[in-house]
């Protein structure tokens, strides 16, 4: 299993989501990664407006904030 949170530059939200991410996932020994969506055209047109967006196994969980427990229940399973 692998999170990636969908990030860019200079993005606040961002910053808050991957340190949550992190948290979360060195607790449960999950690992993560990010993607910067201006690097990726198409990534950028599907979600430029939404990010932070997180990912798990490359399916969407969520977008601007870490739902805490709703995303430590996904990795659980």
């Amino acid at each position: 299993m692998t999170v990636t949170v969908l990030t860019r530059v200079d993005c606040h939200l961002c910053e808050v989501a991957e340190a949550a991410v992190a948290r979360i996932c060195g607790e449960l020994g999950v690992d993560w990664a990010t993607q910067d969506v201006d690097a990726d055209p198409e990534l950028r047109a599907e979600y430029g407006d939404m990010v932070p967006v997180i990912q798990i196994d490359g399916r969407t969980h969520g977008y601007y904030r870490v739902e805490e427990e709703r995303l430590r229940t996904a990795l659980t399973r």
